[in-house]
């Protein structure tokens, strides 16, 4: 028995060995080569993402041969695709200023007037201070301000007198430009303090522009990869010109209004902020401005003022969308969310920011939204300013990495049952307050590069659907099929339009609880 027992501890204390000898060489040898999709000159792996499946998907699928992490080459372009949070948040927040940088393509340059805005613009002192003024401003309106809460809250009692009016005519109601419009006016109250009324020209317009932008930015198309094809006819090259065009028409348009009625004295809005931000740098007044040798031009403030537009009208617009499409599907959630809404909040008043503590259940729906349906399932790319590394793995310089959320918010290691839409896996297991039951979960993003327009957005979401939910029951038309719960693929991953039946609740008068 003696020599078996000492044979056991001389083979335990070998495998010992031969294991610290095997991480000794491999921290020798450094980070290894990623996993890499085939590729071919020129065109790089495009022969391996032929696919009917959306690139979020697609990249999900390819983890199952090539690894969590892997690289592809998009044309000469070397491409990291990360589908797991681990490696995520590594570079997010760990080595978020390494990853900081952003590509210049054909078809952001196009929309951003070479990179001046924040959401494309590179990492340099520039952005930093770009971002920094924008940051100070959405400030001005934050969480907790009651003028944002006020201005929310005045859409929203617009938004359901809409409903109202469609209902008492017994009509369905096609909900997507109405919630568009109700988002629109919040960010136009920020940024130009002002409004639109329901078939606006104008607004029409925007909604028009819009839609061809998120149609044909940032989808990888082939003149992205391969830039020397703008020198053939492109029908979707020539859509988004025209569309940026009349968009920087209307936003001259709001910026030559700013500049002739502005005051130092007064702050209205945004566009009042990056104003009285571009003069400081110019007069030099700012010591920390002329320490960077900042220039804010007039492209950077009008770019900027675009992308508040494009990324908080559409992102937060098409979380609604998203919503009404799921409750829907789902009357069951809709129902306890409006007998929470019953008990906490009762007919009396209309929801207020300060309820949120108080309706678990609808602060879970969202949360379960933005998690089934991220809005963007493909954070825009990063770009590594640095040789550097992923785990175990080495990044070159220049290299471009994608964070597929999509893949991440459907985890089966990190999501019991992914593709099930249940708010409840957000609350304890009282159900009376919401936890965030993985790491996993990062709708706006994290480090650097997060979304500035966070707390905004959740307010905005709150308040619509605690409002709508209130006093309407969202239905299907008779006869109409459910909403397909696929999306559109774009910037924005969009549902497809449908209409709904808004029922009102029975107890709520349309005439009263109209302040919030």
């Amino acid at each position: 028995m003696a020599w078996f027992l000492c044979l056991c501890l001389f083979l335990a204390v070998g495998l010992a060995l031969l294991a610290l000898q095997l991480k000794l060489r491999a921290s020798l040898r450094g980070p290894r080569e990623l996993p890499s999709l085939p590729a071919l000159p020129l065109i790089g792996s495009l022969l391996s993402l032929g696919s009917s499946h959306p690139p979020h998907v697609l990249f999900q699928e390819l983890q199952k041969k090539y690894g969590e992490t892997y690289s592809l080459m998009m044309g000469s372009h070397r491409v990291i695709i990360v589908n797991q949070h681990v490696h995520a948040k590594e570079v997010l927040l760990k080595k978020g200023k390494v990853f900081a940088g952003r590509p210049r393509t054909v078809t952001t340059d196009l929309l951003t007037r070479d990179a001046k805005d924040i959401a494309f613009g590179d990492y340099s002192p520039t952005w930093r201070f770009h971002r920094k003024i924008v940051h100070g401003a959405l400030c001005m309106f934050g969480e907790g301000s009651a003028s944002i809460e006020k201005i929310i809250c005045q859409e929203a009692q617009s938004l359901c007198s809409t409903m109202s009016d469609v209902t008492e005519g017994g009509l369905a109601l096609d909900l997507s430009p109405e919630l568009t419009r109700a988002v629109t006016n919040v960010i136009c109250s920020l940024c130009f303090n002002s409004s639109y009324s329901r078939g606006d020209p104008e607004f029409e317009m925007m909604l028009r522009y819009s839609q061809g932008i998120v149609d044909t930015v940032a989808k990888d198309s082939l003149v992205d990869i391969f830039p020397w094809l703008q020198i053939f006819p492109n029908a979707g090259l020539r859509l988004l010109k025209q569309c940026v065009s009349t968009r920087d028409s209307l936003l001259q348009k709001k910026y030559d209004e700013h500049r002739a009625d502005y005051s130092d004295h007064v702050q209205r809005d945004l566009l009042d902020a990056l104003l009285r931000a571009k003069r400081s740098a110019e007069n030099n007044n700012n010591t920390e401005i002329s320490a960077e040798t900042v220039n804010l031009s007039d492209d950077h403030v009008l770019m900027t003022v675009g992308d508040i537009f494009g990324a908080g009208v559409e992102t937060t617009s098409t979380v609604l969308k998203w919503a009404v499409a799921y409750l829907i599907h789902y009357p069951q959630v809709q129902k306890r969310i409006q007998e929470e809404l019953d008990i906490k909040v009762g007919s009396d008043r209309s929801p207020q920011l300060s309820d949120r503590g108080s309706l678990p259940y609808l602060e879970a729906t969202i949360r379960e939204l933005l998690r089934i349906r991220p809005v963007a399932p493909l954070f825009i790319p990063h770009v590594a300013l640095s040789n550097t590394s992923i785990g175990e793995f080495q990044v070159r310089k220049g290299t471009r990495v994608i964070i597929n959320l999509w893949s991440i918010h459907h985890d089966e290691r990190e999501w019991k049952n992914p593709q099930m839409f249940d708010p409840c896996r957000f609350l304890n297991s009282e159900g009376t307050a919401v936890v965030i039951p993985s790491p996993s979960f990062l709708p706006f993003g994290a480090g650097v590069r997060v979304c500035l327009g966070e707390a905004l957005a959740k307010m905005e979401i709150f308040l619509f659907l605690s409002w709508i939910l209130q006093r309407f029951t969202l239905s299907l038309p008779p006869g109409d099929s459910l909403p397909s719960l696929e999306g559109k693929f774009g910037v924005v991953l969009q549902p497809a339009r449908f209409k709904v039946h808004a029922t009102p609740r029975p107890g709520w008068d349309r005439h009263k609880s109209q302040a919030c």
